[in-house]
């Protein structure tokens, strides 16, 4: 069985046309392509298709109304929008496109739609006359310039019996569109990635240790993303209460920054690139106490502190023709300049910025605001975002995108 769409979450939007019958059709073709399939149904799609048969060939319930008739359990269509990998709006009219367009959220299709934080495909279905006017053709110039891909409508007969282009695609040329973008995407296949993420601990005595804030969540957004891409992915960490769910992502667990540094330096050398996202602590105790420290009523506590080894700069030392490294710099002032010098000094390709003084960013957040910089000069700035989009926006940088990938 051909399982190239394995494991991709697929959201898919139907709405009041004749041509909701090919999109059980298409819903089908999708799941026996390994995808899992969670459909979003109008109001006025379930006047086509019934959401039985929807649910039996997808095998999830479907999703129509904001709250579940008889108990009020709420739809989130928050989570739909980090859930899938992809949403794919078939058949899409011309009232669901314009309202699109628009922002008009007045059903659950519209909301998931607004919620998406992955690319989002429609395959218009409407009469040849519908598809032709210089509203519909406005709409679909709008949603191309937001960064939805538009599957054009195919010639044919049309439900008013007159010929013409305004036929939804055929649903296994849609699912060949789709597998083509995930092809595209996943351009980062057979590529070995490194990625620390994380805090490291430094321990005092048994109980007590110098760390930081660090919640290790732009290092694990990094390794999903890379991985989605095709990337297999060596993940080093620093202690964190965080999960992944990708299978090419190998994870090392390790405590102190010089455990980190010889897990780093051991694999290295077949990596084709290192990302180097953890909060490793600078300095370590000069020796822990093998017992619990204890406080003694009026005197000081002097800690004598040595420097950690640099994770970066060996790299940076280590680093043959052909491999990439990208530090990050968490600065709280002078940011750029101290940032380039850091991106020098240790020979990075990549530096990506973020700065204390901007709020919703840097540790503990769920967003981040980033710079990135490069060793030949250039720079790319992007505002405040999830740290899971943040990271979309760094690959994109650091490796390079297709011209499908945007949006």
């Amino acid at each position: 069985m051909d399982m190239s769409l394995q494991g991709k979450h697929i959201v898919l939007g139907i709405t009041g046309s004749i041509a909701a019958y090919k999109s059980a059709i298409l819903t089908r073709l999708l799941v026996k392509k390994g995808a899992e399939v969670q459909i979003v149904i109008t109001p006025a799609g379930k006047e086509f298709i019934t959401p039985v048969t929807l649910s039996a060939l997808s095998g999830r319930p479907v999703i129509s109304d904001f709250f579940a008739s008889g108990d009020g359990t709420w739809h989130s269509h928050v989570d739909l929008g980090l859930w899938a990998d992809l949403m794919v709006v078939a058949p899409a009219t011309a009232s669901t496109l314009g309202k699109m367009t628009h922002g008009i959220a007045d059903n659950m299709l519209i909301t998931t739609y607004l919620s998406m934080k992955a690319p989002v495909f429609v395959a218009p279905a409407m009469d040849l006359d519908m598809v032709r006017h210089v509203t519909t053709q406005r709409n679909l110039e709008k949603l191309k310039s937001d960064g939805v891909r538009i599957i054009d409508a195919a010639e044919g007969e049309l439900a008013s019996h007159l010929e013409g282009k305004g036929r939804m695609e055929e649903p296994e040329k849609i699912v060949a569109i789709l597998e083509q973008f995930f092809a595209e995407k996943c351009h980062l296949a057979g590529k070995k990635i490194l990625i620390t993420a994380g805090p490291t601990y430094e321990r005092i005595d048994p109980v007590r240790f110098i760390g930081n804030f660090s919640s290790g969540k732009m290092g694990f957004a990094l390794a999903e993303e890379c991985a989605a891409r095709g990337a297999e992915v060596l993940l080093i960490t620093g202690p964190t209460a965080l999960s992944l769910s990708h299978p090419r992502i190998r994870k090392i667990d390790v405590e102190s920054a010089q455990q980190m540094y010889d897990a780093a330096v051991n694999a290295f050398p077949e990596m084709d690139a290192a990302i180097l996202s953890a909060a490793v602590a600078d300095y370590r105790p000069e020796a822990a106490a093998e017992q619990k420290i204890k406080r003694t009523e009026g005197e000081n506590l002097t800690l004598a502190l040595t420097p950690n080894p640099d994770i970066a700069a060996t790299l940076g030392k280590m680093k043959k023709p052909g491999q990439k490294i990208i530090g990050f710099a968490l600065e709280t002032n002078d940011e750029e300049y101290h940032a380039i010098k850091k991106m020098e000094q240790k020979n990075l390709d990549y530096i990506v910025l973020n700065s204390l003084q901007d709020q919703g960013a840097g540790f503990g957040h769920d967003t981040n605001k980033v710079t990135i910089l490069s060793r030949n000069g250039e720079k790319k700035s992007f505002g405040l975002k999830t740290k899971k989009e943040v990271a979309k926006d760094i690959v994109d940088v650091i490796f390079g995108t297709t011209s499908n990938e945007s949006g």
